[in-house]
């Protein structure tokens, strides 16, 4: 069984021909420098009897601090990432602003082997990048999660 996990992709259309989308910057030593293909929707793991909508709202309220936006979610789809795991990705149209970002933290050793353990937050920024700037960002393993979502917005009655 693949390791389930759950996410919100916020969108908003700021012009006509505009599509941007809200993600988050990963957390922790290992994407401290790294900007290209080191973002990603908030999404977190669920276990089979959890409803897959409830955790991606329960794991966007973790990773921003702040609830997710009170929106009507469609599902855009599951998408297995290279490590096998399967994202289940809800989408809404909202123009997010919260007044900051505050996520939970992870223990982690660092440095590896130095028998430290340190706190890092899961994830350290989030914001609105335009599709083809969230194209060059988002983990490569979640691009095809974006193209879902274009072809939602194009095909809306």
């Amino acid at each position: 069984m693949p390791v389930l996990s759950a996410g919100i992709l916020l969108y908003r259309r700021p012009g006509p021909a505009d599509l941007e989308v809200w993600i988050a910057h990963m957390g922790g030593p290992f994407w401290a420098r790294k900007d290209a293909h080191a973002w990603s929707i908030p999404k977190g793991e669920y276990g089979e009897v959890e409803d897959p909508l409830a955790a991606a709202l329960r794991e966007f309220a973790e990773e921003m601090g702040t609830p997710a936006p009170a929106a009507d979610y469609r599902e855009l789809g599951r998408f297995r990432q290279p490590s096998g795991k399967v994202i289940t990705v809800f989408a809404a149209e909202q123009d997010f602003q919260p007044e900051r970002i505050e996520s939970n933290t992870f223990p982690l050793e660092w440095p590896r082997g130095s028998g430290r353990i340190q706190h890092y937050p899961e994830i350290d920024d989030a914001r609105w990048f335009p599709e083809e700037e969230a194209r060059l960002k988002l983990v490569k393993g979640q691009l095809p999660v974006l193209d879902a979502l274009v072809d939602h917005v194009i095909c809306r009655p």
